[in-house]
């Protein structure tokens, strides 16, 4: 095992793990994040998904600090290798059986599992195993090889946002901008096709009607449907009032016709829609922006 490696291994898989852990255990959407996973149905119950989530959560927290402090106990690197083999058998699973679902392994990411979901877990395996090793503290490597360290550490920061959707707003969200601005629409001929419901989804969490309705919202997608020339999607949610909370169906409409690359900026027509009344709720309830 190459010395700065074993060394920094630690370092890299606590920075990885305590962000994500943090999100599971003191995250305002876990339960949504939850929803979308395959626990539900194997726990029967979103409470209990939740639940199994916020554990998680705390013992990445838990592994990410002894990684931190202790980087030269075995321990916490085979904790980590396990917990990656944990991941990558849990993602296995979750893909056979119910392909759709989302990994729930960082603190953003609800898409359906892919190729990254795998190569994150098998980074995590790799690194705890490299952990396990180290003989050699991550802040003496440091200080004793400040080049080589410098170089591992900028190859692994140019890994990590690539195999990690927790991140995908910080980088790709901005490429895709700038490809769109220098190139224009790569797809032009395409317009006014409709565009399959995933890119209706990734298109909505990225804008400004999805980010002011999320605290309302309490489930993954549960329906949608086209009419006239709108996409609308359907999710559960809860609204509070003077009486106490009440469940609402939450429905954004989009253009069916548009996609992340499109359309970076949609306008989203946002409704709450009593459950028990079928009244629609004002607007400017919670104001949430509505297209013009």
């Amino acid at each position: 095992m190459i010395p700065v490696v074993s060394a920094l291994a630690p370092l890299v898989c606590g920075l990885l793990l305590a962000p994500a852990g943090a999100g599971k255990l003191f995250g305002r959407h876990t339960s949504r994040l939850a929803a979308n996973t395959v626990l539900v149905r194997v726990l029967h119950g979103s409470r209990r998904a939740t639940l199994a989530l916020r554990v998680l959560g705390a013992a990445e927290l838990a592994l990410a600090a002894a990684l931190l402090a202790a980087p030269t106990t075995v321990v916490p690197g085979a904790a980590t290798a396990a917990l990656g083999l944990g991941f990558t058998g849990y993602l296995a699973y979750s893909k056979a059986t119910a392909p759709e679902s989302s990994c729930g392994c960082g603190a953003r990411a609800e898409g359906p599992i892919g190729a990254r979901s795998f190569i994150r877990a098998g980074l995590v395996l790799a690194g705890g195993l490299a952990a396990a090793t180290a003989d050699t503290t991550w802040w003496s490597e440091v200080s004793g090889h400040p080049a080589a360290s410098l170089l591992f550490l900028l190859v692994t920061a140019a890994l990590l946002p690539a195999v990690s959707s927790d991140l995908d707003h910080l980088w790709l969200l901005p490429v895709r901008k700038a490809r769109l601005r220098l190139f224009g629409n790569p797809l032009p001929s395409s317009a006014g096709v409709r565009v399959p419901v995933d890119a209706s989804v990734e298109l909505l969490e990225h804008s400004l009607a999805w980010q002011a309705a999320r605290p309302v919202v309490r489930s993954a997608l549960l329906d949608h449907w086209d009419d006239e020339g709108w996409r609308v999607l359907r999710y559960a949610g809860t609204y509070p009032d003077p009486h106490g909370t009440r469940p609402v169906s939450v429905l954004f409409a989009l253009d069916l016709t548009a996609s992340i690359d499109t359309a970076p900026s949609p306008a989203v027509r946002v409704s709450l829609v009593d459950e028990e009344s079928e009244q629609v709720l004002p607007a400017d309830a919670l104001a949430l922006p509505t297209a013009p």
